[in-house]
């Protein structure tokens, strides 16, 4: 038998009271802004990774003024190496409408929170339920997991029948009271009990009555996503390195990968490579040398970098000057860079990395 959706709220406001998440940064001092940094960091990414980000993002911009009134690259170098680099970008733009728009003052009606750059249906009602205790329901992955095994909900999430479904569901289970409580209950509760594999039933407080854990459907429910191919994609990344072991960036462009981070020049092949240092750089090595391959996973494919040393004479203008920059790996500047990038950029410090053991590749596309 289904459980009443009234049920479903008090089970797990009162499960969340023993078993809940009561001491998260973000809990503490609850401010729309707080919540609202969290969530966004919170989206595809999990709390132990988030955590270490949240307290460095908030100690250097601990309202949405200093947010906003911050260069892009501050806030994208904080962010290096927690992934899926739109979210800081949106968060940046939303910060400056509320600047401009709202005063400095984080809105405070559901349709001018859900207007701001990445901000949807379900993340503005978390921000208003969490900070606010405002009636709102939401429909995060883990919501729609709960949601989904509970009553039994057996279609593509991803489907808009489905969807409009959960909606509802989630909407009838979202209590009058206590709604900033219930909120946190039913994500903590899809985070840490109803998890994707081996699901903790035996300590689930909407176990009984269940729809998954009767029928034994676990592991069916929600529908698995469809099986996507995966793909590898490689690339050649240019190491120039000036005599004062400056290195090229450039910056890339908003869409894709990456988008507005400071990364190595990119070539789809080596000799492409290899006619910008001739034609873009003084001086260039005539023969780039090889480092070790780079592996990096996306969501849906491998990225396999190459990258080629090569030595040049001088300050290149190599591009518009917002569009480059000459980079000390000694002297880090406060830019955003992908997390292997970065990691390559500290190893060029290392002496041995000039040394004989490193040939030189055969020339080649």
């Amino acid at each position: 038998m289904k459980p009443r959706a009234s049920r479903v709220a008090s089970a797990l406001i009162e499960w969340h009271a023993r078993h809940g998440r009561h001491d998260l940064p973000w809990q503490h001092d609850r401010t729309p802004y707080r919540v609202w940094v969290s969530e966004i960091m919170l989206q595809q990414t999990q709390v132990a990774t988030v955590l270490p980000y949240y307290q460095r993002f908030m100690h250097r911009f601990p309202n949405v003024r200093a947010l906003a009134d911050a260069p892009i690259d501050d806030v994208l170098h904080l962010w290096t190496g927690l992934g899926y680099y739109a979210r800081a970008r949106n968060l940046h733009r939303a910060a400056v409408r509320i600047r401009d728009e709202f005063g400095g003052e984080f809105p405070r009606t559901f349709e001018d929170v859900a207007s701001l750059p990445g901000i949807g249906r379900s993340t503005a009602g978390a921000i208003l339920a969490l900070s606010r205790g405002e009636r709102f329901p939401i429909l995060d992955g883990n919501v729609k997991r709960v949601l989904s095994r509970v009553f039994g909900v057996q279609g593509d999430p991803a489907d808009r029948e489905t969807t409009e479904t959960l909606w509802q569901l989630s909407d009838a289970c979202t209590p009058e009271k206590h709604v900033d409580v219930y909120t946190q209950a039913i994500m903590d509760i899809g985070a840490t009990v109803c998890t994707r594999r081996k699901p903790l039933c035996t300590y689930c407080p909407l176990s009984e009555g269940c729809f998954a854990r009767s029928h034994g459907k676990q592991h069916e429910i929600p529908a698995p996503r469809r099986a996507k191919t995966r793909r590898s994609r490689h690339v050649f990344m240019l190491v120039a390195m000036r005599e004062d072991d400056c290195v090229l960036l450039e910056r890339r462009p908003e869409s894709g990968i990456w988008g507005g981070l400071w990364c190595l020049p990119e070539f789809e092949t080596e000799s492409a490579a290899r006619a910008f240092a001739r034609q873009m750089l003084r001086a260039p090595q005539i023969d780039p040398q090889h480092l070790d391959r780079i592996e990096h996973a996306f969501t849906h494919f491998d990225l396999v970098m190459t990258p080629l040393l090569t030595r040049c004479a001088g300050a290149a203008g190599v591009m518009d000057e917002p569009r480059s920059l000459w980079y000390n790996p000694r002297e880090p500047a406060r830019i955003g860079l992908p997390a292997p990038i970065k990691t390559l950029l500290a190893e060029l410090t290392d002496p041995s990395l000039f040394d004989e053991r490193v040939v030189a590749s055969p020339s080649g596309g």
